[in-house]
């Protein structure tokens, strides 16, 4: 989806990483992402880590469709929920996200941007590690039996249907 002004969005992120030198990084965890870091902290630490050593939750109620349009709140760990979902709702129109005059028009729009932001949250933090893993299953197996095993394996199987 298009952003709804790309140079004021590049603007508004630049500065945000302006607030940490490079290579910032929560020196707890390792988080890298300027949203999540929280600015001055000494030594460094992002939101997730400092709810922890203050005994808080590390999880945000996220609106995904914009707390203006639709009731619906979901748990999401908070460095993702600053970095990622609410990040992304900048970048929606803001007359959608705030819907000052209640239009149905404009929830219905923000629950399909939501669910698309929600989407893509999960495609990534569910889905981003099976292609590496499956692509290292498949050296070991080759190392293993050798080049001809999925040759092997589709005619097992094939014979299994039969």
């Amino acid at each position: 989806m298009p952003t709804r002004d790309p140079i004021r969005s590049a603007t508004r992120r630049s500065k945000i990483r302006r607030r940490f030198p490079p290579g910032a990084a929560c020196h707890t965890c390792g988080e890298t992402s300027p949203l999540a870091l929280i600015p001055y902290s000494e030594p460094l630490i992002c939101a997730e880590c400092e709810r922890v050593r203050n005994n808080q939750s590390t999880r945000d109620w996220h609106h995904p469709a914009g707390s203006a349009n639709h009731d619906l709140t979901v748990p999401i760990p908070v460095n993702a929920h600053r970095s990622r979902l609410s990040e992304s709702q900048y970048d929606w129109p803001s007359r959608t996200l705030r819907n000052r005059h209640r239009s149905r028009l404009l929830a219905a729009a923000a629950c399909i941007r939501g669910l698309i932001d929600m989407m893509k949250y999960l495609l990534d933090e569910l889905g981003r590690w099976i292609p590496e893993y499956l692509e290292s299953l498949d050296t070991a197996l080759m190392d293993e039996f050798g080049e001809e095993w999925p040759k092997k394996e589709a005619d097992k199987l094939e014979g299994e249907d039969k």
